[in-house]
């Protein structure tokens, strides 16, 4: 699936892509994505976000968040503005969720968090 451009003029984002990753601790044994390894996931999305020259206004922003009620399906990150929801495990996955949707706006199919997992 390819996204809208939304890097024309009439766009009014101060950032093309927003992206949040979902870093929410919870109580021993619940589901959380701070359980999940979702801190080394924002640290190589922001670094390959970086690396790639996509980090600035007008570009990608990659932000912490806390608990998105996602916690079964986690960890979990989304991006704005097309809210697509992501389930990831590894650098791999970040890698791709960067140069694929971050980058170029294709949704990666295979890492969409599935519905209706949430607390």
């Amino acid at each position: 699936m390819t996204l809208p451009d939304t890097t024309s003029p009439a766009a009014e984002h101060y950032y093309e892509r927003h992206i949040f990753f979902c870093l929410n601790e919870r109580e021993a044994g619940k589901d959380a994505c701070a359980n999940n390894r979702a801190q080394a996931g924002f640290d190589r999305c922001k670094s390959q976000v970086k690396a790639a020259g996509l980090a600035a206004p007008g570009k990608v922003r990659v932000n912490k968040a806390g608990c998105m009620n996602r916690c079964a399906a986690g960890p979990v990150a989304v991006v704005y503005p097309e809210a697509v929801w992501y389930t990831y495990v590894d650098a791999d996955d970040i890698d791709e969720i960067v140069e694929s949707h971050l980058k170029n706006g294709k949704v990666v199919e295979r890492l969409l968090t599935p519905v209706g997992l949430g607390l």
